[in-house]
């Protein structure tokens, strides 16, 4: 769990915000002994999480796919090609939606702002670090214009249907 307390009290406050905005419905499946707290997120997403990744095309269609997603400092980052269609449709219009579903054991939805992080940009080092613990070598030599990506959400809940299971609590 690479997240500070600050990192993780800002998480809880928008967690608490998009519940609050939440429909009826949601809060109905969502309930207070399902709803995780940025706590239990941050414990629960260690290592790699099959995320799907929504994009939009130009001609304002949605698209949808998946990618390797790593939770860290309280946000999804990702990798992919900067030929991939979801690569393309980011740098122009940068709104996505992300899940993360394990049956009913955990689900996590967020909406927000993708961000593209270069070589230069202050947090790169320590999520490139990140990656190649996991994965035994960069993801930036596994293609040759590799991009890292990272979501600024604006609206995140996350739930899970046995939470004493999901963290190994009993």
């Amino acid at each position: 769990m690479k997240e500070t307390r600050e990192e993780i009290e800002e998480l809880q406050r928008l967690l608490d915000a998009a519940y609050q905005r939440s429909t009826e419905h949601l809060r109905s499946i969502i309930t207070g002994e399902r709803q995780l707290s940025a706590a239990e997120l941050a414990e629960a997403l260690q290592g790699m999480c099959t995320l799907n990744v929504a994009t939009v095309t130009a001609k304002g269609e949605p698209r949808i796919s998946a990618v390797d997603g790593h939770f860290l400092h309280a946000r999804w980052v990702f990798s992919t090609t900067g030929q991939a269609a979801k690569a393309k449709h980011l740098r122009v219009r940068p709104a996505a939606s992300i899940s993360y579903v394990d049956g009913e054991r955990i689900g996590v939805f967020a909406h927000g702002q993708v961000e593209f992080l270069g070589t230069d940009h202050p947090d790169f080092a320590e999520i490139e670090d990140h990656l190649v613990a996991h994965y035994g070598s960069s993801p930036s030599t596994w293609a040759d214009d590799i991009v890292y990506c990272r979501l600024q959400p604006h609206w995140m809940v996350g739930y899970a249907s046995d939470k004493s299971a999901l963290l190994g609590k009993s």
